[in-house]
């Protein structure tokens, strides 16, 4: 069964970083491409980062442009998510999600990701 876990979470003071992980098991991660969103409460998921099944390309927000490196090791079938110069406003449940390769347009709407994981809180606080 394909299952995604998300890990890294937690709260950090405004600048701060985090690197978040999102681990796949039951499926080979070099056949998916995999997206990165965030849910703040009351406010619709939004897309922060895409990644292709090899690491070639990658696609950010504008809010996270300049902060956030999205990065994959196939071999221990995880994608990484670093995010720097945390502010306040990146407080939000932060999710994964995977799209197989033929589906994959570099998209980060999150309607055309198939697998998702329960997520892992990010608090920006101080």
């Amino acid at each position: 069964q394909l299952q995604l876990v998300e890990s890294g979470g937690g709260l950090v003071q405004p600048g701060g970083s985090l690197r978040l992980s999102c681990a796949a098991s039951g499926f080979s991660l070099d056949y998916f491409a995999i997206g990165w969103f965030r849910q703040a409460p009351g406010m619709e998921r939004e897309g922060v980062s895409c990644i292709n099944s090899s690491g070639g390309s990658t696609k950010y927000a504008d809010s996270a442009k300049g902060r956030f490196t999205i990065s994959r090791d196939n071999a221990k079938k995880t994608v990484y998510l670093e995010m720097n110069s945390l502010k306040p406003e990146d407080t939000a449940i932060y999710y994964c999600a995977a799209v197989d390769v033929a589906s994959y347009s570099g998209s980060l709407r999150a309607h055309n990701y198939n697998y998702w994981g329960q997520g892992t809180q990010v608090t920006v606080s101080s």
